[in-house]
């Protein structure tokens, strides 16, 4: 007969494990995202036949996609050709006073928004306002989870963790945890994958300056984490496009972009510029 004592060291054991478990799933996502990262991007330029590599967008590893940004070719954002670190000013207030929450949900939430609507997803962030449109009618399932979790606050206080400047042009945000790991605890499934046309020989199509899209780290596996284009990328269309930046939200990505990241040279780390939003909401006009 199994004793309350034994029973509680056995659920105890239990929980650890499944603790463990989920961590090393983290990790195992992690070390494949990089993988299709790492392999995700491939562009032959045709000037000079020369093919690089740059990361891909994903929700739990460090992303190593990027969208840049759309004002033309800024060289404060481009690595060193020293390969040291770039050195800009920090052109962003200080954060507001808070935390990002931790909750999480099993699924995704029921259909609320209206398919047919106009919705706005707007960022206040240290550096600025960022206006998004959204596309309620070819992303719905994307854009009713973001007004969920922006009434929920969930994006409020985080900080937006990957900047890459070489290849694709992006600033990835939507992790509470700053990580690259972190999520809403669901997933949501690919949509409006066909919005920029076919792909090319490389598999590649182009995200334009000022589009929004989902990271992630394989089909249907979206969850928070998004990428904010400041400059035309070429990726495979695999991230579901879902909102367009304003003129004056695309002024502020630019900003962020010319502060450059911290990778040394490599074209693909945290921005040098403190870029947090301080408060996140989705309205409908």
């Amino acid at each position: 007969m199994v004793t309350k004592d034994q029973r509680r060291r056995q659920l105890a054991r239990e929980k650890f494990e499944r603790q463990q478990a989920r961590r090393v799933d983290h990790q195992r996502k992690a070390r494949t995202r990089n993988a299709v990262i790492a392999s995700a991007v491939v562009v032959v330029l045709a000037a000079g036949g020369i093919s690089w590599a740059a990361g891909a967008f994903d929700s739990d590893p460090k992303k190593k996609d990027t969208a840049s940004d759309q004002a033309a070719g800024d060289s404060s954002a481009s690595p060193s050709a020293s390969g040291a670190p770039t050195t800009a000013p920090d052109p962003c207030e200080k954060p507001a006073a808070g935390n990002p929450g931790t909750q999480q949900w099993k699924k995704a939430p029921a259909m609320a928004i209206d398919k047919g609507g106009k919705y706005t997803f707007t960022l206040s962030t240290t550096c600025g306002t960022i206006p998004i449109s959204l596309d309620a009618a070819k992303a719905p399932q994307t854009v009713n989870s973001f007004k969920f979790l922006a009434d929920k606050g969930f994006f409020d206080h985080t900080k937006c963790h990957r900047l890459t400047t070489a290849g694709i042009y992006v600033l990835q945000c939507g992790d509470p945890t700053a990580s690259g790991s972190g999520g809403p605890g669901y997933s949501l499934p690919d949509e409006n994958l066909t919005a920029f046309g076919k792909a090319d020989a490389n598999g590649s199509v182009t995200y334009p300056a000022g589009t929004v899209a989902m990271a992630n780290s394989g089909p249907n596996t979206g969850g928070s984490q998004f990428f904010l284009v400041y400059k035309d990328s070429p990726l495979q269309p695999n991230y579901t496009p879902f909102g367009t930046m304003s003129a004056d939200g695309m002024k502020v990505l630019t900003k962020i972009a010319g502060a450059g990241e911290n990778s040394g040279g490599q074209g693909d780390g945290a921005p040098n510029a403190t870029v947090v939003i301080n408060k996140a909401t989705v309205t409908k006009s």
